[in-house]
Protein backbone atom coordinates (compact mmCIF):
# COMPACT_ATOMS: atom_id res chain seq x y z
CA UNK A 1 0.00 0.00 0.00
CA UNK A 2 1.22 3.49 -0.83
CA UNK A 3 1.34 5.31 2.47
CA UNK A 4 2.94 8.57 1.47
CA UNK A 5 3.40 10.43 -1.79
CA UNK A 6 6.88 11.89 -2.23
CA UNK A 7 6.98 15.66 -2.39
CA UNK A 8 8.76 15.40 -5.73
CA UNK A 9 5.76 13.62 -7.18
CA UNK A 10 3.41 16.32 -5.95
CA UNK A 11 5.61 18.95 -7.57
CA UNK A 12 5.73 16.95 -10.79
CA UNK A 13 2.01 17.43 -11.17
CA UNK A 14 2.78 21.07 -11.81
CA UNK A 15 6.02 20.63 -13.74
CA UNK A 16 4.48 18.25 -16.26
CA UNK A 17 1.12 19.97 -16.47
CA UNK A 18 -0.79 16.97 -15.15
CA UNK A 19 -4.10 18.71 -14.65
CA UNK A 20 -7.70 18.09 -15.60
CA UNK A 21 -8.77 21.64 -14.81
CA UNK A 22 -12.07 22.19 -12.98
CA UNK A 23 -14.49 19.34 -13.65
CA UNK A 24 -17.06 19.94 -10.90
CA UNK A 25 -20.01 22.30 -10.59
CA UNK A 26 -19.47 24.85 -7.81
CA UNK A 27 -22.95 26.31 -8.30
CA UNK A 28 -24.51 23.12 -6.91
CA UNK A 29 -22.89 23.93 -3.57
CA UNK A 30 -23.40 27.69 -3.64
CA UNK A 31 -27.09 27.23 -4.50
CA UNK A 32 -27.79 24.72 -1.74
CA UNK A 33 -29.55 26.51 1.15
CA UNK A 34 -27.88 26.95 4.54
CA UNK A 35 -24.31 26.79 3.27
CA UNK A 36 -21.85 28.03 5.90
CA UNK A 37 -18.56 27.60 4.03
CA UNK A 38 -17.21 26.00 0.86
CA UNK A 39 -13.49 25.62 0.22
CA UNK A 40 -12.15 24.70 -3.22
CA UNK A 41 -8.42 24.71 -2.26
CA UNK A 42 -7.22 26.66 -5.28
CA UNK A 43 -4.75 28.86 -3.41
CA UNK A 44 -1.01 28.33 -3.66
CA UNK A 45 1.03 26.82 -0.85
CA UNK A 46 1.75 29.36 1.88
CA UNK A 47 -1.58 31.14 1.49
CA UNK A 48 -4.71 30.93 3.58
CA UNK A 49 -7.53 28.92 2.02
CA UNK A 50 -10.63 31.12 2.05
CA UNK A 51 -14.18 29.87 1.75
CA UNK A 52 -16.75 31.01 -0.78
CA UNK A 53 -20.49 31.14 -0.24
CA UNK A 54 -22.21 31.56 3.09
CA UNK A 55 -22.65 34.80 5.00
CA UNK A 56 -19.13 34.94 6.48
CA UNK A 57 -15.71 34.27 4.94
CA UNK A 58 -13.67 31.57 6.69
CA UNK A 59 -9.91 31.42 6.18
CA UNK A 60 -7.95 28.26 6.96
CA UNK A 61 -4.36 28.81 8.08
CA UNK A 62 -1.60 26.27 7.48
CA UNK A 63 -0.05 24.59 10.50
CA UNK A 64 3.24 22.71 10.15
CA UNK A 65 4.54 24.57 7.10
CA UNK A 66 3.28 25.30 3.58
CA UNK A 67 0.76 22.77 2.29
CA UNK A 68 1.42 21.87 -1.34
CA UNK A 69 -1.03 22.67 -4.10
CA UNK A 70 -1.49 19.95 -6.73
CA UNK A 71 -2.76 20.64 -10.23
CA UNK A 72 -5.75 18.36 -9.95
CA UNK A 73 -9.05 19.04 -8.27
CA UNK A 74 -12.78 19.16 -8.88
CA UNK A 75 -13.74 22.80 -8.42
CA UNK A 76 -10.70 25.07 -8.76
CA UNK A 77 -8.64 22.67 -10.85
CA UNK A 78 -6.38 22.27 -7.81
CA UNK A 79 -6.28 20.49 -4.47
CA UNK A 80 -4.32 20.72 -1.23
CA UNK A 81 -1.95 17.84 -0.50
CA UNK A 82 -1.53 16.96 3.18
CA UNK A 83 1.53 14.87 4.05
CA UNK A 84 0.44 13.65 7.50
CA UNK A 85 2.55 16.27 9.28
CA UNK A 86 0.42 19.30 8.48
CA UNK A 87 -3.13 20.52 8.84
CA UNK A 88 -5.26 23.64 8.50
CA UNK A 89 -7.02 25.49 11.28
CA UNK A 90 -9.31 28.33 12.29
CA UNK A 91 -8.95 29.40 15.95
CA UNK A 92 -12.03 28.83 18.09
CA UNK A 93 -12.52 32.56 18.64
CA UNK A 94 -12.69 33.10 14.86
CA UNK A 95 -14.96 30.20 13.89
CA UNK A 96 -18.06 32.39 13.64
CA UNK A 97 -20.99 30.48 12.21
CA UNK A 98 -18.88 27.32 11.89
CA UNK A 99 -19.37 27.10 15.66
CA UNK A 100 -22.49 24.99 15.29
CA UNK A 101 -23.85 23.84 18.64
CA UNK A 102 -26.92 23.63 20.82
CA UNK A 103 -29.73 21.29 21.78
CA UNK A 104 -31.51 21.53 18.43
CA UNK A 105 -28.49 22.16 16.21
CA UNK A 106 -28.17 20.55 12.78
CA UNK A 107 -25.06 20.19 10.64
CA UNK A 108 -23.87 18.58 7.41
CA UNK A 109 -20.38 18.21 5.95
CA UNK A 110 -19.33 17.19 2.44
CA UNK A 111 -15.77 16.48 1.28
CA UNK A 112 -14.09 15.56 -2.00
CA UNK A 113 -10.86 13.78 -1.15
CA UNK A 114 -8.29 11.18 -2.15
CA UNK A 115 -7.06 9.44 0.99
CA UNK A 116 -3.90 7.39 1.55
CA UNK A 117 -3.24 4.95 4.41
CA UNK A 118 -6.25 4.73 6.73
CA UNK A 119 -4.01 3.34 9.45
CA UNK A 120 -2.65 6.88 9.75
CA UNK A 121 -5.33 9.04 8.14
CA UNK A 122 -8.25 9.49 10.52
CA UNK A 123 -9.48 13.09 10.24
CA UNK A 124 -11.31 15.01 7.54
CA UNK A 125 -12.54 18.11 9.39
CA UNK A 126 -14.59 19.51 12.26
CA UNK A 127 -14.59 21.16 15.65
CA UNK A 128 -13.25 18.23 17.62
CA UNK A 129 -10.73 18.40 20.45
CA UNK A 130 -10.55 15.10 22.34
CA UNK A 131 -8.20 15.83 25.21
CA UNK A 132 -5.41 13.57 26.38
CA UNK A 133 -6.87 10.12 25.86
CA UNK A 134 -8.88 7.40 27.58
CA UNK A 135 -11.12 8.55 30.44
CA UNK A 136 -10.08 12.17 29.93
CA UNK A 137 -13.16 14.39 30.11
CA UNK A 138 -11.54 17.72 29.25
CA UNK A 139 -12.36 17.52 25.54
CA UNK A 140 -14.47 20.08 23.69
CA UNK A 141 -15.84 17.93 20.91
CA UNK A 142 -18.70 19.24 18.78
CA UNK A 143 -18.93 17.67 15.30
CA UNK A 144 -16.45 15.98 13.00
CA UNK A 145 -16.02 13.75 9.98
CA UNK A 146 -13.58 11.02 11.00
CA UNK A 147 -12.41 7.67 9.63
CA UNK A 148 -11.23 4.31 10.95
CA UNK A 149 -12.44 4.26 14.55
CA UNK A 150 -12.60 0.56 15.52
CA UNK A 151 -13.42 1.03 19.23
CA UNK A 152 -17.17 0.79 18.63
CA UNK A 153 -17.33 -0.96 15.29
CA UNK A 154 -15.88 1.43 12.73
CA UNK A 155 -12.59 -0.07 11.43
CA UNK A 156 -11.64 1.74 8.21
CA UNK A 157 -15.22 2.95 7.83
CA UNK A 158 -16.51 6.50 7.61
CA UNK A 159 -17.45 7.44 11.18
CA UNK A 160 -18.94 10.94 11.60
CA UNK A 161 -19.14 11.97 15.25
CA UNK A 162 -21.45 14.23 17.26
CA UNK A 163 -20.86 15.03 20.94
CA UNK A 164 -23.34 16.39 23.44
CA UNK A 165 -20.85 16.50 26.33
CA UNK A 166 -17.64 17.68 24.68
CA UNK A 167 -15.82 15.04 26.69
CA UNK A 168 -16.57 11.34 26.96
CA UNK A 169 -20.06 9.97 26.29
CA UNK A 170 -22.37 9.69 29.31
CA UNK A 171 -25.08 7.08 29.75
CA UNK A 172 -28.55 7.94 31.07
CA UNK A 173 -27.50 6.80 34.57
CA UNK A 174 -24.58 9.31 34.47
CA UNK A 175 -21.89 6.64 34.15
CA UNK A 176 -19.25 7.41 31.56
CA UNK A 177 -17.66 5.69 28.60
CA UNK A 178 -13.85 5.93 28.35
CA UNK A 179 -14.22 7.66 24.95
CA UNK A 180 -16.80 9.45 22.85
CA UNK A 181 -19.05 6.64 21.60
CA UNK A 182 -21.51 8.66 19.53
CA UNK A 183 -20.85 8.00 15.88
CA UNK A 184 -22.41 6.45 12.83
CA UNK A 185 -20.41 3.83 10.93
CA UNK A 186 -20.76 2.83 7.29
CA UNK A 187 -20.84 -0.75 6.07
CA UNK A 188 -18.14 -0.24 3.44
CA UNK A 189 -14.66 1.06 4.03
CA UNK A 190 -13.52 4.52 3.04
CA UNK A 191 -11.97 4.25 -0.44
CA UNK A 192 -8.20 4.58 -0.52
CA UNK A 193 -6.02 5.91 -3.34
CA UNK A 194 -8.93 7.16 -5.43
CA UNK A 195 -11.02 10.30 -5.49
CA UNK A 196 -14.34 9.94 -3.66
CA UNK A 197 -16.92 11.99 -1.83
CA UNK A 198 -17.57 11.59 1.90
CA UNK A 199 -20.46 13.23 3.72
CA UNK A 200 -22.53 13.21 6.85
CA UNK A 201 -25.73 14.84 8.06
CA UNK A 202 -27.17 15.38 11.55
CA UNK A 203 -30.78 16.51 11.91
CA UNK A 204 -30.82 16.84 15.70
CA UNK A 205 -31.77 13.19 16.10
CA UNK A 206 -30.09 10.96 13.52
CA UNK A 207 -26.51 10.98 12.27
CA UNK A 208 -26.05 9.62 8.72
CA UNK A 209 -22.87 8.76 6.79
CA UNK A 210 -22.55 8.76 3.00
CA UNK A 211 -19.87 7.42 0.66
CA UNK A 212 -19.97 8.58 -2.96
CA UNK A 213 -23.31 10.24 -2.41
CA UNK A 214 -25.16 7.22 -1.05
CA UNK A 215 -26.37 6.57 2.50
CA UNK A 216 -24.47 3.38 3.34
CA UNK A 217 -27.04 1.86 5.69
CA UNK A 218 -25.84 -0.54 8.36
CA UNK A 219 -27.61 -2.55 11.06
CA UNK A 220 -25.75 -3.18 14.33
CA UNK A 221 -24.53 -6.62 15.36
CA UNK A 222 -24.06 -5.80 19.04
CA UNK A 223 -21.24 -8.16 19.99
CA UNK A 224 -19.27 -7.99 16.74
CA UNK A 225 -19.64 -4.22 16.57
CA UNK A 226 -18.79 -3.73 20.27
CA UNK A 227 -22.16 -2.07 20.78
CA UNK A 228 -23.79 -4.43 23.27
CA UNK A 229 -23.69 -1.81 26.03
CA UNK A 230 -27.19 -0.77 27.20
CA UNK A 231 -26.41 2.75 25.99
CA UNK A 232 -26.45 1.47 22.41
CA UNK A 233 -29.16 -1.16 22.77
CA UNK A 234 -31.66 0.35 25.22
CA UNK A 235 -31.31 4.13 25.07
CA UNK A 236 -32.43 4.66 21.50
CA UNK A 237 -35.93 5.62 20.29
CA UNK A 238 -38.61 3.92 22.37
CA UNK A 239 -36.04 2.18 24.51
CA UNK A 240 -34.60 0.33 21.52
CA UNK A 241 -31.19 0.38 19.85
CA UNK A 242 -29.53 3.43 18.38
CA UNK A 243 -28.59 1.80 15.07
CA UNK A 244 -25.29 2.11 13.23
CA UNK A 245 -26.07 4.10 10.08
CA UNK A 246 -28.31 5.97 10.61
CA UNK A 247 -27.26 6.35 14.25
CA UNK A 248 -29.60 7.90 16.80
CA UNK A 249 -28.01 10.60 18.93
CA UNK A 250 -30.76 13.06 19.77
CA UNK A 251 -28.97 15.00 22.53
CA UNK A 252 -27.68 18.03 20.67
CA UNK A 253 -24.17 19.39 20.05
CA UNK A 254 -21.88 20.59 22.83
CA UNK A 255 -21.52 24.36 23.30
CA UNK A 256 -18.41 25.57 25.09
CA UNK A 257 -19.13 28.22 27.74
CA UNK A 258 -16.06 29.60 29.54
CA UNK A 259 -18.11 30.42 32.64
CA UNK A 260 -19.37 26.84 32.89
CA UNK A 261 -16.43 24.89 31.48
CA UNK A 262 -13.44 27.11 32.22
CA UNK A 263 -12.16 24.91 35.06
CA UNK A 264 -13.21 21.46 33.86
CA UNK A 265 -12.17 22.05 30.22
CA UNK A 266 -9.22 24.44 30.55
CA UNK A 267 -8.14 24.13 26.93
CA UNK A 268 -11.05 26.26 25.74
CA UNK A 269 -13.35 25.61 22.81
CA UNK A 270 -12.24 23.54 19.85
CA UNK A 271 -10.66 25.09 16.78
CA UNK A 272 -12.09 24.16 13.39
CA UNK A 273 -9.44 21.95 11.82
CA UNK A 274 -8.95 20.21 8.48
CA UNK A 275 -6.76 17.13 8.11
CA UNK A 276 -6.15 16.58 11.81
CA UNK A 277 -7.70 16.82 15.28
CA UNK A 278 -6.39 16.99 18.83
CA UNK A 279 -6.44 13.39 20.11
CA UNK A 280 -4.50 11.55 22.81
CA UNK A 281 -2.53 14.71 23.52
CA UNK A 282 -1.38 15.32 19.93
CA UNK A 283 -2.53 17.03 16.75
CA UNK A 284 -0.46 14.90 14.39
CA UNK A 285 -0.79 11.36 15.75
CA UNK A 286 -3.62 10.63 13.31
CA UNK A 287 -3.20 13.44 10.78
CA UNK A 288 -4.37 12.64 7.27
CA UNK A 289 -2.32 11.92 4.16
CA UNK A 290 -4.04 12.79 0.91
CA UNK A 291 -5.62 15.36 -1.38
CA UNK A 292 -8.47 17.68 -0.40
CA UNK A 293 -10.29 19.08 -3.42
CA UNK A 294 -13.42 20.44 -1.79
CA UNK A 295 -15.02 20.82 1.63
CA UNK A 296 -18.42 22.23 2.52
CA UNK A 297 -20.28 22.77 5.80
CA UNK A 298 -24.02 23.41 6.10
CA UNK A 299 -26.04 24.43 9.14
CA UNK A 300 -28.81 21.99 8.25
CA UNK A 301 -29.22 18.29 7.65
CA UNK A 302 -29.14 17.83 3.88
CA UNK A 303 -31.55 15.34 2.35
CA UNK A 304 -30.38 12.12 0.69
CA UNK A 305 -31.21 13.72 -2.65
CA UNK A 306 -29.15 16.82 -1.91
CA UNK A 307 -26.11 14.77 -0.87
CA UNK A 308 -26.31 12.73 -4.07
CA UNK A 309 -26.65 15.92 -6.13
CA UNK A 310 -23.46 17.30 -4.57
CA UNK A 311 -21.71 14.01 -5.32
CA UNK A 312 -22.73 14.24 -8.96
CA UNK A 313 -21.57 17.87 -9.06
CA UNK A 314 -18.14 16.78 -7.81
CA UNK A 315 -17.47 14.63 -10.93
CA UNK A 316 -14.98 12.37 -9.14
CA UNK A 317 -15.16 9.83 -11.96
CA UNK A 318 -13.42 12.38 -14.20
CA UNK A 319 -10.68 12.89 -11.62
CA UNK A 320 -10.10 9.14 -11.43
Amino acid sequence: MLTKIPAAFVLSLTLFGCTNGPVGDTSAFLDTPDLVAFWTFGEEAGQQRTSVGGSQPHSLSEVGGPIARADVGPFSGYSAYFDGKQYMSIPYQETGDLNICGRNAQVSMFAVVKIYDLRQSRSIAGMWSEGKGKDDDTGTRQYAMLMNMPTYGGPKQLVPHISAEGGVTMRADSTKFPWCADYAATKQEVPEERWCTLAFTYDGEYLKAYIDGVLDERTPYPVNDKRDDPYFMQEGPGGGNRGMNPYYHGRGIFCYDPEIHGETKPGGGSDFTVGARYAVGSMLGEATIGYFGGLAVFVRALTDEEVFKLHQASSVEKLN
